[in-house]
C-alpha cells in the first residue's frame, strides 16, 4: 500500500519512497540483492534525500565504474614505488599492469589490495 519505487537510469539508481524511514529500508534492499548478486556496494555513491512533490522523498544513487585519474596515479606511483618487477599504466578508466611473471602480477595485486582497502577493485584479463 505505498508508493515505494527504484528506477535505473544509465549509472543511477532514484529510489523514490513515502519517507526517510522507507527510504532507508529500500537502500537495505537493494544493497543486499547487490551482494547476492556479487556487486561491491562501495560502488553505490548516495546522494542526499530530496523532497519531491506531496509527501513523497527520492534519493539518487549514483554507480561507479572505472578508477578517478587521481586513484589511478596513485595506484601507478604504487606500484612504480615498489620493487615488484611490473609496469602500470593508466587506460582511460583503467590501470593496466603488465609483466613477465605470474607471482609478480599477483605481489602486485595483493600490494594494491592492502594499501588501498576502502577502494572496490576488481581484477580482469589474468593469464599466462
Amino acid at each position: 500500500g505505498t508508493a515505494a519505487a527504484i528506477e535505473l537510469k544509465d549509472k543511477e539508481i532514484t529510489l523514490i519512497g513515502d519517507s526517510d524511514f522507507q527510504i532507508e529500508q529500500i537502500t537495505d534492499i537493494l544493497r543486499n540483492k547487490a551482494t547476492k548478486s556479487g556487486v561491491d556496494v562501495r560502488f553505490f555513491d548516495a546522494g542526499k534525500v530530496e523532497k519531491i512533490g506531496g509527501d513523497k522523498v527520492k534519493q539518487v544513487i549514483k554507480v561507479r565504474n572505472g578508477i578517478e585519474t587521481e586513484q589511478a596515479k596513485k595506484i601507478s606511483q604504487l606500484i612504480k614505488g615498489s620493487k615488484v618487477k611490473v609496469q602500470a599504466s593508466i587506460q582511460g578508466d583503467a590501470v593496466r599492469v603488465t609483466g613477465k611473471n605470474r607471482d609478480d602480477l599477483q605481489e602486485a595485486m595483493a600490494m594494491i589490495k592492502a594499501d588501498l582497502p576502502d577502494m572496490p577493485l576488481s581484477f580482469n584479463n589474468f593469464r599466462d
